[in-house]
């Protein structure tokens, strides 16, 4: 049964939504961007009006004992932090990958072609001519097929095996 639009879940990471790799990659570079952008006008924004970084102000402020909680600086920080994490949480997850899975250096620079490089590559000639050097005589359909394995690997990581899933593979292990 399809979820209702306006459904509430009890939890964020109940929603189906929550767990869609595929969207959250492709949206990886914008959202780094931005996330720099607004960094980078926060910080100015700061020198301008009080002369000193970002981190530097809230520390003074933080030792003084001030509390900031509800004003327009905290609420931007709070967002600024809960967006960096986010990345930090898809980046260390790929470094999980990497390192750790047995087909992770090529799933690796899968996903940093299709989706973590800085520059988005025009096409899928552009991607396999970057994966040369990394998986050699990759074609389209290896490729296509690699890259959505990639992603479901990354996924587990991310968002951890489905009850059912757990299950499943637990009973391969261990029979009745």
């Amino acid at each position: 049964m399809p979820a209702k639009k306006n459904q509430s879940y009890r939890i964020p990471e109940d929603d189906p939504r929550f767990h869609d790799t595929y969207k959250f990659l492709r949206r990886y570079r914008d959202a780094t961007y931005s996330l720099k952008v607004v960094v980078r006008q926060m910080e100015s924004q700061f020198r301008l009006q009080y002369g000193t970084s970002v981190d530097d102000f809230l520390d003074s402020i933080y030792a003084a004992g001030v509390e900031l909680t509800g004003s327009d600086i905290a609420e931007r920080a709070k967002s600024i932090d809960r967006s960096n994490k986010m990345l930090k949480l898809l980046d260390s997850s790929v470094d999980l990958l990497r390192n750790n899975h047995k087909h992770g250096e090529q799933y690796y620079w899968i996903l940093y072609y299709a989706f973590l490089s800085p520059q988005e590559l025009r096409n899928t000639d552009e991607i396999l001519e970057k994966l040369e050097p990394h998986i050699s005589n990759i074609s389209y359909r290896t490729y296509y097929r690699k890259r959505h394995a990639a992603v479901e690997a990354l996924s587990t990581i991310l968002w951890g095996f489905t009850a059912k899933e757990t299950i499943d593979v637990l009973n391969q292990f261990f029979p009745e």
